[in-house]
């Protein structure tokens, strides 16, 4: 790009500029999106109550929607999904009583978007 441009020239040089931001905008918020996504996962799996460590190994990341422009990643276990609401919240006991809370999912998720926002701050600063 030169440093002189003719007044006609102004509009599409001001396009291209904004265009290459764009881009560069969109590839390092879903770097940071991927970067969330794992961290959530390695927290959840570090933090997972462990009895045989199956729950804690069983969770996944997988890109459920990608555009040019966006991106949306879930954090998932596919195989012990039903013992993560009666994990993370607790549950009633059949006996009666009730079993205790270990949240290790919603801190998880709130570090990750913790980082997610600090890491689309540096990206889009520097």
């Amino acid at each position: 790009m030169s440093d002189k441009i003719r007044i006609e020239q102004l509009s599409e040089t001001v396009m291209e500029g904004l265009t290459e931001y764009a881009d560069l905008a969109s590839s390092e918020v879903k770097r940071a999106v991927r970067k969330a996504g794992n961290t959530v996962k390695s927290d959840i799996q570090s933090s997972a109550p462990r009895r045989t460590g199956k729950y804690a190994k069983s969770w996944r990341t997988k890109t459920t929607s990608e555009t040019t422009h966006s991106m949306a990643v879930t954090v998932y276990s596919p195989t012990r999904y039903m013992l993560a609401h009666l994990l993370e919240h607790g549950h009633a006991k059949r006996g009666g009583g009730r079993v205790r809370a270990i949240p290790h999912i919603a801190p998880a998720e709130e570090h990750g978007e913790n980082q997610l926002m600090s890491d689309i701050e540096k990206a889009l600063k520097g």
